[in-house]
């Protein structure tokens, strides 16, 4: 596959963002107090590990706007996860907003008009698995309401 600077730009950013909903994933389970959540966290962020691996054909570094976004998106869990006594509810809200960010940014990837047909394709199938978990998260947070 050939990728322009273009494509691998915007798989760097799909790649950083990926790697930061595993990171997310990863704090949800420790933070997950009921643990009747937590089995899934680890699940989902074992598959969003392998879905960074579809952009990594780019060998470039993501961007490290990315990883500073996640780190924040990460704080922001355990801090939320402390002032609601672990609460699963708060931190499921804030697994899904991670997911509403996730799915925006493939979602804008995938209208881009520049992109090569190799690299959207490729898109295309990790698109796939970031809906189906972000719909995870929506249903199972709706399912929550009091």
């Amino acid at each position: 596959m050939s990728e322009t600077g273009h494509d691998i730009s915007i798989l760097n950013g799909l790649v950083s963002a990926t790697l930061d909903s595993v990171k997310s994933y990863t704090e949800a389970a420790k933070e997950s107090e009921t643990g009747s959540h937590g089995a899934m966290f680890p699940l989902r962020a074992s598959e969003r590990h392998q879905a960074s691996a579809t952009g990594r054909d780019a060998r470039r570094q993501p961007e490290d706007e990315g990883k500073i976004a996640g780190g924040v998106h990460c704080l922001f869990i355990n801090l939320k996860a402390v002032m609601t006594h672990h609460d699963d509810k708060a931190i499921i809200n804030e697994v899904e907003a991670g997911e509403d960010h996730i799915k925006a940014k493939f979602e804008d990837a995938l209208e881009d008009r520049e992109l090569s047909p190799a690299v959207r394709s490729l898109i295309e199938t990790a698109y796939a698995s970031v809906k189906e978990g972000h719909n995870e998260m929506r249903d199972l947070k709706h399912s929550l309401r009091d």
